[in-house]
């Protein structure tokens, strides 16, 4: 860890774009952080934390409200699903729902959708939608795999967050609280004392609800598909907000692409497509209060999306320009750690990203490692697929 300008950051190297976004957002902050996987996001970046007094910022918690990780253990052994792991991936593959504003196939039913919070003027335009996407996957760097731990035993795991509600509801917050538009502005901050404020952090909750929802729904089907038993699970959030204390004090805590870690609260963090994922718990440390007891969310990206794939006509699907990643490249690495893939394009490859060992390295004063997942299969939408609804 190092700290510059009063902000404990995590990471070697550390991106410089990312460290002048958060030292922007500090300046409105109580207390700011950024983790090691960080990059560059809008006005915030993805990693940072930063937490606020009778105030929260859309911005930070970003479009993609509530994205989350859930893992499941199962009653099978891995050794098991590799026999028909072609097979099962295939079965996955069909049944769900992958890409750009997709509608599940299956009418999943909720108590959510009973919930007051949807008579709010950002929300109440956006229910028919919510109902029709809900467990739905998305697209971008969303996915689900399944995985092998260390003592042979399978999981799913899973990434997506509140999809198109999520989207829309940010969007209307940011406009009507007069967010400024780019990448390197200050953040939108509003008072929770605020009506604005007030509405936001129910809509907030409400599409936390909702992804919640849909990881429940996706990994209980997976694991029906496989005539599996859920054994235990681990879930969490890493784009939101929660209220906690802090140094005695009561503050909202946004997490950015950050995940909760407090004392023996576990977390499910995954690494790219070629990589380990990991179930770990928050350790009690001066480091672990530092970062406002938060650890990382995944690897992190070296490597943009345009420069992976190149420069892409979105209507006709033409290759303007060649990127950096083949998709040969990309199924060499992962044939070669013996993963079968569904689907995703040339910007989710393994070359995108740092190695979640060595990030979660850069946090080992404030976490521990649980259980090291090996990805089996993994299933992401196809190539070229732009989703706005990404994290």
């Amino acid at each position: 860890m190092k700290t510059i300008n009063g902000i404990p950051i995590w990471g070697d190297p550390i991106d410089p774009s990312a460290l002048q976004q958060i030292e922007t957002c500090a300046r409105s902050a109580q207390s700011a952080a950024l983790m090691a996987d960080h990059h560059k996001g809008y006005a915030v970046p993805i990693g940072g934390v930063l937490a606020y007094y009778d105030a929260i910022s859309p911005s930070g918690v970003g479009f993609d409200i509530a994205c989350g990780n859930k893992a499941v253990l199962l009653d099978i052994p891995a050794a098991e699903l590799r026999k028909e792991i072609s097979s099962i991936m295939d079965a996955i593959w069909k049944h769900l729902s992958f890409g750009m504003g997709r509608k599940n196939n299956i009418r999943v039913d909720h108590d959510l959708f009973d919930d007051p919070t949807w008579k709010l003027p950002a929300v109440r335009s956006l229910k028919q939608l919510a109902q029709e996407q809900l467990g739905t996957i998305g697209s971008g760097n969303h996915y689900v795999d399944l995985f092998e731990d260390e003592q042979g035993r399978a999981w799913v795991g899973v990434h997506f967050g509140s999809r198109g509600l999520g989207h829309k509801t940010a969007t209307f917050f940011l406009e009507a609280g007069g967010a400024q538009d780019g990448m390197d502005v200050e953040p939108l901050v509003l008072s929770t004392r605020s009506h604005l404020g007030a509405d936001y952090l129910a809509c907030m909750q409400l599409a936390g609800r909702y992804a919640y929802a849909g990881r429940d729904w996706v990994c209980a089907e997976v694991s029906r598909l496989l005539g599996a038993t859920i054994l235990e699970e681990v879930h969490n959030h890493h784009n939101f907000a929660w209220q906690e204390e802090h140094n005695g004090m009561e503050v909202w805590v946004v997490r950015k692409g950050a995940t909760p870690a407090f004392p023996g609260q576990r977390g499910f963090v995954g690494g790219s497509m070629g990589d380990i994922s990991v179930i770990l718990e928050g350790v009690d440390s001066e480091e672990s209060k530092t970062a406002l007891y938060s650890t990382v969310h995944g690897a992190g990206r070296v490597m943009s999306r345009t420069a992976a794939r190149g420069k892409i006509n979105r209507k006709t699907g033409d290759v303007i320009s060649p990127g950096s990643v083949s998709r040969e490249m990309m199924m060499t690495w992962v044939t070669g750690q013996g993963v079968e893939l569904r689907g995703a394009g040339t910007d989710e490859s393994p070359h995108c990203y740092k190695r979640l060992p060595d990030v979660l390295r850069q946090h080992s004063n404030t976490i521990r490692i649980i259980h090291t997942l090996r990805p089996m299969g993994v299933a992401m939408a196809g190539e070229n697929e732009f989703d706005p609804y990404k994290d």
